[in-house]
């Protein structure tokens, strides 16, 4: 006998949910819409976060630049380093960390020690060694001290010796000048890390026109050339002996933004602080330069101070101090502009007497005219002077330029 109850409990069972009057298929699509909302909510459930990116940057800037952490004897050369491969203070707050000497000495730090090999020793910073000073001061010395002993030779025995003995006197003096200057910038702060390349080349053009290029362009300008051109030596012995001041005043420019380096904080720290010195070092070679060119002016029966010698001196100093720091470029650069635009010069006044092509010498007239055939050269020498001593402050101003290999 069946009860009531047992009869009702399957279907109760089988649909719980569903009302009475309601058809199966209605049923289904509304199970199917209440599922719908709870999806995207599932999709917009916090997903884990992705790492795009190593945990710690300074460990991926140092395997970027292991060579350079490997061969670093001390934190400053790899502050050097970095900026000069673009690093700057607002670059390394990305790698958590306030400037470029600041990271620099954590990569020193963190720098695995090199495997066992012969010991790479610091290289000393620019300093009192009395011996070695006295050294390049001393070989500083030898090329105005060889200009200044041929020139009192060929003034004593002037109307005593022949011609073609003067000329023997003048070559050999001028040989072991050349020579003395290859060793004073083979040593001392005026030396260069690699060889000077062209800068040679366009050195001795530019000496040949301090000594005969006046002579050749006043007989050009006047109509010639028409004979042998008259040598003005004044220059040459005044740069010579110019030497000695300029490795004075490289080292003490090399001493003093060693300590700026050594005690800066930030690149731009150390920029503005080399920036003065910089300039300081190239006037007190202009204090130093100007009397011995006047006195070598006179020594010659000048009558005025050589303007053209003096830039050319500037140029000089700029060139090799910018070369003594691992730089010869662009002292090439502003040698050879020198040496092009004093070549320019004649040649324009030449080809300014063919017919139709007389504009071109009317510029060279009216420099000359105003202010002498001096003012060519020194012209020349000025503007490249000018140009490299501006690229100087900045180039100068970088501490990859003060390390010390």
């Amino acid at each position: 006998m069946h009860r009531p109850e047992d009869a009702t409990a399957p279907a109760a069972t089988a649909a719980p949910d569903r009302p009475a009057d309601t058809p199966a298929g209605a049923a289904d699509t509304l199970s199917r819409a209440a599922e719908v909302p709870s999806r995207p909510a599932e999709r917009r459930r916090p997903a884990a976060p992705v790492r795009r990116g190593p945990a710690d940057p300074v460990k991926s800037l140092m395997h970027d630049h292991r060579d350079l952490c490997e061969r670093a004897v001390s934190p400053l050369e790899i502050a050097a380093g970095l900026e000069a491969h673009g690093l700057t203070d607002r670059t390394a707050a990305r790698y958590r960390h306030r400037d470029v000497f600041a990271l620099a000495e954590e990569l020193y730090a963190r720098t695995p020690a090199r495997p066992a090999g012969p010991a790479v020793a610091a290289p000393p910073p620019p300093g009192p060694d009395t011996e070695a000073r006295a050294g390049w001061m001393l070989l500083a010395l030898l090329p105005g001290a060889a200009c200044l002993a041929t020139a009192g030779l060929l003034r004593a025995t002037e109307g005593v010796l022949g011609g073609g003995v003067r000329a023997a006197v003048t070559v050999a003096g001028a040989l072991l000048a050349c020579l003395a200057l290859r060793l004073c910038l083979g040593r001392g702060p005026l030396r260069a890390p690699e060889g000077a390349g062209r800068a040679g080349m366009y050195a001795c053009w530019l000496l040949s026109f301090a000594v005969y290029g006046e002579g050749l362009l006043a007989q050009v300008v006047s109509g010639g050339p028409d004979g042998p051109w008259e040598a003005g030596p004044a220059p040459l012995l005044g740069l010579t002996a110019a030497i000695a001041p300029a490795a004075w005043c490289a080292h003490l420019f090399a001493v003093r933004a060693h300590r700026k380096l050594t005690g800066s904080r930030a690149l731009e720290e150390f920029g503005a602080g080399v920036r003065p010195l910089l300039l300081a070092a190239v006037a007190l070679f202009v204090c130093a330069l100007l009397p011995l060119l006047f006195l070598a002016d006179l020594g010659f029966g000048g009558d005025g101070l050589p303007v053209a010698a003096a830039a050319l001196g500037v140029l000089f100093f700029l060139a090799r101090l910018l070369a003594a720091h691992g730089l010869p470029e662009p002292g090439t650069v502003a040698l050879a502009a020198a040496c092009a635009m004093e070549a320019a010069v004649p040649a324009l006044v030449l080809a300014g007497r063919l017919p139709g092509l007389e504009p071109l010498a009317r510029p060279v007239h009216a420099l000359v005219a105003a202010g002498g055939t001096g003012a060519v050269p020194a012209l020349a020498c000025g503007a490249a002077a000018l140009g490299l001593l501006v690229h100087a402050s900045a180039a100068l101003s970088r501490a990859s330029a003060h390390a010390r290999a």
